[in-house]
C-alpha cells in the first residue's frame, strides 16, 4: 500500500490562531464601551455636542458586532477566544447604555433592571447546558439586538435639539418598548429551548440508558436474594431408595431363603 501524496493545499486545514480580524474587532468594541461613557457623561449629559459624539462611538461599536461573525464564517476564522468574547462584549455595550440612560433620566430603572437581569441570565444558562450541547440564537434573539441598538442609539442622540424633536423621541421610546418586550418573550424561549436540550441530548440518553441498566441489575440481584435454597422436608430421605434400585430383588431374595432355611 502506497503512501498518499497531498498535493499542494490539501490536507487539514490548520487551525486559526487567536490574532486575527474577527477578534480584533471584538476587542475594539471593548475598548469602546468605556469610552463611549465618558462621552455620554460629558457636560452632565445635557451637551448636544458630546452627547452626538457619544452616539458615534455607539454606532462604529454596534456596526462591529455585526461583521465580526460575518468576517470570522466567510474567512474561517471562528476560534474559542471569538465564540466566549463576542457575547460578552454585546453585553457590554448594551448594558453600559442602558445603565448610563438611566443614570440621565432617560430610560425608566425598572426597564433596565428587567432586561441586564434577562441578559445575565441567559449568559450563565448558556453556560450551564453546554455540557448538553450549543444554543444558537434564534430569530426573536437577533431581532431584540436590533431593536435594543436602535433605540439606544436613538436615545443617546440629543433628539431634543433636532427639528421634530417630540416626534422622533416618540419613535425612540416606542422602539424600546418594542425591544423590552422581545426581550422578555426571547428569553422565555431560550428557557424552554435549554429545557428541551437537555431532555433530548446525547449525554442525557446516555445517562437514561445507563441508569436503565443499573435498575435492571438491582431488581435481578433482589430477585435472586428472594428466593433461598430449597431445603430438603422431614419426611423426605437423602439416601437412595433401596426397593428401587436392580439389588433390591438379590437383597429380599437371600432374606427370604435364610428364614426359609431356619423354619
Amino acid at each position: 500500500m502506497t503512501k498518499e501524496t497531498l498535493h499542494r493545499g490539501e490536507g487539514p486545514s490548520p487551525k486559526p490562531t487567536d490574532w486575527n480580524l474577527p477578534n480584533a474587532l471584538t476587542v475594539l468594541r471593548f475598548l469602546l464601551v468605556p469610552v463611549y461613557a465618558v462621552l455620554l457623561f460629558q457636560g452632565g449629559g445635557e451637551q448636544p455636542w458630546w452627547r452626538f459624539w457619544a452616539w458615534v462611538v455607539f454606532a462604529v461599536a454596534a456596526v462591529t458586532d455585526g461583521v465580526d461573525g460575518k468576517l470570522a464564517r466567510r474567512r474561517g476564522e471562528i476560534t474559542n477566544f471569538g465564540k466566549v468574547a463576542d457575547p460578552i462584549a454585546d453585553k457590554a455595550l448594551t448594558g453600559t447604555a442602558f445603565i448610563g440612560l438611566s443614570l440621565l433620566g432617560v430610560v425608566w430603572w425598572w426597564v433596565t433592571v428587567v432586561i441586564l437581569v434577562r441578559e445575565i441570565g441567559i449568559t450563565v444558562l448558556r453556560f450551564v447546558v453546554i455540557r448538553h450541547g450549543v444554543m444558537p440564537a434564534g430569530r426573536g434573539g437577533k431581532l431584540k439586538t436590533m431593536l435594543q441598538t436602535l433605540s439606544l442609539g436613538s436615545l443617546t442622540l440629543p433628539l431634543w435639539v433636532w427639528p421634530f424633536g417630540d416626534v422622533l423621541t416618540t419613535i425612540a421610546y416606542v422602539l424600546l418598548g418594542a425591544a423590552f418586550v422581545m426581550t422578555v418573550v426571547s428569553g422565555v424561549d431560550y428557557v424552554f429551548k435549554a429545557a428541551r436540550l437537555r431532555q433530548t441530548s446525547e449525554r442525557t440518553r446516555l445517562r437514561r440508558a445507563a441508569r436503565a441498566a443499573a435498575g435492571a441489575a438491582r431488581s435481578a440481584g433482589a430477585l435472586d436474594a428472594s428466593e433461598p435454597a430449597r431445603l430438603p422436608q422431614p419426611h423426605e430421605s437423602t439416601t437412595p431408595d433401596r426397593t428401587t434400585e436392580p439389588t433390591t430383588g438379590r437383597t429380599t431374595g437371600r432374606t427370604t431363603g435364610r428364614t426359609t432355611e431356619r423354619n
